[in-house]
């Protein structure tokens, strides 16, 4: 019935699997008695990503005495999420997550919910005349275990970064680091 599964495994749904022992011989007044185990094994992961994304417009609408406290409540929101916040950085017209990432969770989902979240926060805080948003899209970028210092001190040292690179040139750097091919019409609206 299943030629690819030994005798004794019987798939069952997904990966899950049923073994059933041999049926031991008891006295005839007892019945044979089965036992089964299921067979499955732990999900491990090792996935760190970085976020991108910039306030609509370019504006630079993120202002430095609130800044402390996006940070505060977006870390909130990863972690609501089963992520690990590793760094997060806002600069008045772009932010950057580096986040400890769970499988389960589909990335355009998670940056999703981040966003519109974080909107309304801003929002309901009246730290801006108008409408607060942000800008369509964003980029993620991936590193091993072995970046991770490297990348939390990137993300927190992004004022000093800045001061040498406009966010455009970091932007198209990170693009072509990671040999992401992409047209210039298609990237955040840089304002310079």
């Amino acid at each position: 019935m299943y030629p690819n599964y030994p005798n004794h495994l019987l798939p069952r749904r997904g990966n899950l699997f049923i073994e059933i022992s041999k049926l031991k011989t008891r006295a005839p007044e007892e019945p044979p008695v089965t036992i089964n185990r299921i067979l499955m094994a732990d999900t491990f992961s090792q996935i760190y990503l970085q976020f991108v994304f910039a306030v609509k417009g370019r504006q630079s609408l993120i202002l430095k005495e609130n800044k402390e406290e996006l940070h505060k409540y977006i870390t909130g929101l990863v972690q609501n999420r089963k992520a690990k916040m590793l760094a997060v950085h806002c600069m008045p017209d772009h932010t950057h997550l580096f986040v400890g990432f769970r499988p389960t969770v589909l990335i355009s989902d998670f940056v999703k919910e981040i966003k519109v979240e974080s909107n309304e926060f801003i929002n309901s805080k009246k730290w801006i005349k108008g409408k607060f948003n942000w800008q369509e899209g964003y980029g993620v970028f991936s590193y091993s275990h072995s970046h991770i210092d490297r990348v939390v001190k990137y993300v927190l040292n992004q004022e000093a970064h800045h001061q040498k690179k406009t966010f455009r040139e970091e932007y198209h750097q990170l693009m072509e680091k990671f040999k992401i091919p992409f047209e210039e019409k298609y990237l955040f609206e840089f304002i310079e």
